[in-house]
């Protein structure tokens, strides 16, 4: 999924969350956001995700400009993107197959496939041995590859991680970006990852979009996106 941020600003009453934020992220490319708290790294994911509209200026999404599409035009480009958060969001009374069924019945996949999607992803993040167990009984690692699981599930073009590994530690957050890794080369699935952690950063050769108070202070672009998704894996890391 093509992202092009066009001349945006974003205000919440008096406060300037962005202010005149533009770039573009190719289909296949993984980028980082960066930036302390404040710095606008959560609000340019929602307006991704037109859970808040911009203020002025354009959110693209494949061609598609965002302010002037009808509700279940949206909703459609929506169940193309798959979301994971810091603190997980999993339904607590629900097993990791249940969670990850419910996105796929949200988002009109039938029964059949269903199953079929379930088996698929929970082998790709190493969750079999997990898969009826309930959140209170995974550890930070598993919860978040549940969560990873269950935003695969729908085959999304484009993944937004809000510092998924915020929770995690340092050797889970390696093993989570290893996994976001394979699914973007392998798949050519575009990634959106906010974060903090200069390790993580430094670990992938990636590039970094730098935020402070609501502004682009940086961009290192130039990054070469994804080719063609190799055809011949069907197993990510299993770490």
């Amino acid at each position: 999924m093509k992202v092009v941020f066009d001349h945006v600003n974003k205000s919440f009453g008096v406060i300037n969350a962005l202010k005149d934020i533009n770039f573009t992220v190719e289909p296949g490319e993984f980028i980082f956001l960066v930036g302390s708290s404040g710095a606008g790294k959560s609000t340019i994911l929602k307006l991704i995700l037109n859970q808040i509209r911009p203020s002025s200026g354009e959110v693209v999404l494949d061609d598609h400009h965002l302010s002037k599409l009808e509700k279940n035009k949206i909703d459609k480009i929506r169940r193309q993107i798959g979301v994971i958060f810091q603190d997980y969001q999993l339904i607590p009374d629900k097993t990791v197959e249940e969670n990850i069924a419910l996105a796929l019945d949200i988002n009109n996949f039938t029964p059949s496939l269903i199953s079929e999607k379930i088996e698929k992803v929970i082998n790709q993040v190493n969750l079999n041995s997990r898969r009826h167990l309930f959140p209170s009984q995974l550890s930070g690692g598993e919860l978040q590859r549940t969560a990873l699981a269950r935003a695969l599930a729908i085959e999304p073009k484009i993944i937004l991680a809000d510092e998924p590994t915020g929770n995690l530690d340092a050797e889970n957050s390696l093993n989570l970006l290893k996994l976001l890794k394979d699914i973007n080369e392998l798949l050519n699935t575009t990634i959106i990852m906010s974060t903090h952690n200069l390790d993580i950063i430094k670990s992938l050769d990636k590039r970094v979009i730098s935020l402070n108070n609501g502004e682009i202070i940086s961009d290192s672009q130039n990054i070469k996106p994804a080719s063609e998704p190799k055809k011949h894996h069907t197993h990510l890391s299993k770490k």
